[in-house]
């Protein structure tokens, strides 16, 4: 979220004690349809009482502020004022500030192996999205189109120089064969997710499930090929067996 933020300090002499309003413009888009303005009055770094343009009236955030709010909220011009800031102030002053900031910038993702020097049978992947803009960004794991929620770390969103940001999630995970891992980008940038599926890299190591899944198999076929033979070698020397 971007915001305008406009201050007033008055000093009440000689105790020192200070009186601190801030006047705020918040939005979120180059649109500007989410813009809002908000006032905050503070006494002695205390607040006392809010104003929001989605409320339209003062809110007390005390036992002085609830009356101070009652008053400015009945009767009083300083209510009417605050109810047009956010046309007269916040939106012309947004556009401006906006300006010279990138609408929207694509992310480009790519992803990482790292396997394990102990040759442990899990394996770390990782998402790294570089170059979006805005911040606001959903980095999703899918394993064979399901979204994966365990055994996932990712950073928060860092400074990528001229505005923009990067992440990186990483998964960590066992490969299996046949097994389709993906890593789902979604920003404002996109029109749609970006998924991109992993591909295991050239002379990986098979995992040792699937090692022990394929000896297993290979005996079963050399089982199942002996007792064929043994049957066959049986019947052709039982007595009266004629095959043609």
């Amino acid at each position: 979220m971007f915001s305008i933020l406009s201050e007033c300090l008055i000093c009440s002499p000689p105790a020192g004690f200070m009186t601190h309003e801030l006047f705020r413009c918040h939005f979120n888009s180059s649109e500007l349809q989410d813009i809002h303005y908000s006032y905050s009055y503070i006494y002695n770094k205390v607040e006392f009482i809010q104003f929001d343009s989605r409320v339209g009236s003062f809110v007390g955030l005390n036992s002085f502020g609830e009356k101070l709010a009652a008053r400015w909220n009945n009767g009083t011009g300083w209510l009417n004022v605050s109810k047009t800031y956010r046309e007269e102030i916040c939106q012309p002053n947004a556009d401006i500030s906006y300006s010279p900031l990138p609408v929207s910038v694509a992310p480009s993702v790519t992803l990482s192996t790292v396997v394990p020097p102990t040759g442990g049978p899990s394996s770390m992947l990782t998402c790294s999205v570089y170059g979006f803009f805005p911040k606001q960004i959903r980095v999703t794991w899918m394993r064979n189109g399901q979204k994966v929620t365990s055994d996932v770390t990712s950073t928060t969103e860092l400074p990528d120089g001229a505005w923009l940001y990067q992440i990186h999630s990483s998964l960590e995970f066992k490969p299996r064969s046949g097994e389709k891992i993906s890593c789902m980008v979604e920003h404002l940038s996109l029109e749609e997710p970006l998924t991109i599926d992993w591909t295991p890299p050239p002379g990986q190591p098979m995992p040792e499930s699937e090692k022990i899944k394929i000896a297993f198999g290979v005996l079963g076929l050399i089982l199942g090929l002996v007792l064929s033979l043994t049957g066959f070698i049986y019947y052709k020397k039982k007595p009266g067996s004629d095959l043609y």
